[in-house]
């Protein structure tokens, strides 16, 4: 375990599953209520505060429905994930990927392959299957959308309208929104934090 502080502010990372598994149901709730904000999908690169540096309200993209899911749960991405890239650089896509030399504190957490690196490497990682009961309140999905595209959702309680798959909270292009989608795209990454 790794303790970092930061302007005040201590955030624990861990080399183990989360501990915050156990906050699966804050989640959802904090999933469930960025249904309510009007987010116009905008992944423009944004120079932010740091740590807990957020990009406008009104803007988003997937991965900042997660972001601000989880920091209603006091957990800042931001600073987790440039701490970790920070010191294992090698250990995530940003020179394959985006021809990066160092961390970029603005926008790694924005990234969905980051996020699938620093779940790998701190959450747990679940196997991805076809089976809809395998995908439980809380759980991170990652997918592959038109072949090129990456993207990333929450899974909720609720569930799709023949009860078969677990809705999920994610914005695709039209802000936040529940939708039963989790076999939409090819399935990425299925996570645990």
């Amino acid at each position: 375990m790794k303790i970092l502080k930061h302007l005040g502010l201590v955030t624990l990372l861990l080399s183990a599953p989360s501990v915050y598994a156990d906050n699966s149901e804050l989640l959802v709730n904090a999933a469930m209520e960025r249904l309510k904000h009007q987010v116009r999908y905008d992944g423009a690169y944004v120079k932010l505060d740091y740590p807990m540096g957020d990009v406008p309200a009104d803007t988003g993209v997937c991965t900042d429905v997660v972001i601000r899911s989880y920091r209603q749960l006091g957990i800042d991405f931001q600073q987790l994930v440039h701490e970790d890239i920070k010191a294992n650089f090698n250990q995530y896509p940003s020179k394959r990927n985006w021809g990066l030399t160092r961390p970029d504190k603005n926008i790694d957490h924005r990234r969905v392959p980051n996020l699938q690196a620093f779940f790998k490497r701190h959450g747990k990682s679940i196997e991805v299957t076809k089976n809809g009961n395998d995908y439980k309140a809380g759980d991170l999905v990652t997918w592959m959308v038109n072949g090129s595209l990456p993207h990333i959702g929450i899974v909720v309680k609720k569930r799709s309208a023949d009860g078969k798959r677990p809705m999920i909270v994610h914005n695709i292009g039209r802000g936040p929104e529940l939708e039963d989608m989790l076999f939409d795209y090819p399935i990425t990454g299925h996570y645990r934090y």
